[in-house]
């Protein structure tokens, strides 16, 4: 029998329960904590970086203008958009090729994990 200060077995297990359901409540609760908190950074740094992709998509823009404007008075405004738009379809299809290269060998079984 149990003396006056001790808990049953029993007892003891269903305080170990309550306790253990408890602590990983509190867990949860701190995990979900830290996970918003990094949402909300997250989120605030993909508005920046998306506003600054914007801007330097408008200045490259810009640029091209610029550059037909002033080839045009070379070889004549046809041409110089023929010239700049060619060109810069060239680089992209460079950049395309290399970032696919880069997923293929990122996605191969060779890849390091």
């Amino acid at each position: 029998m149990a003396g006056g200060g001790e808990e049953s077995i029993g007892a003891l297990f269903s305080r170990l329960r309550t306790e253990g359901m408890d602590f990983a409540r509190a867990e949860l609760r701190l995990v979900r904590a830290r996970v918003s908190g990094r949402a909300a950074l997250v989120r605030s740094a993909a508005i920046l970086l998306v506003a600054a992709a914007l801007l330097a998509i408008g200045a490259l823009i810009a640029l091209l203008v610029g550059l037909i404007a002033t080839l045009s008075v070379l070889i004549g405004p046809g041409w110089a958009t023929l010239a700049v738009v060619g060109g810069t379809l060239l680089v992209a299809g460079i950049l395309g090729a290399l970032g696919a290269a880069a997923l293929r060998k990122a996605f191969s079984p060779e890849a390091v994990p």
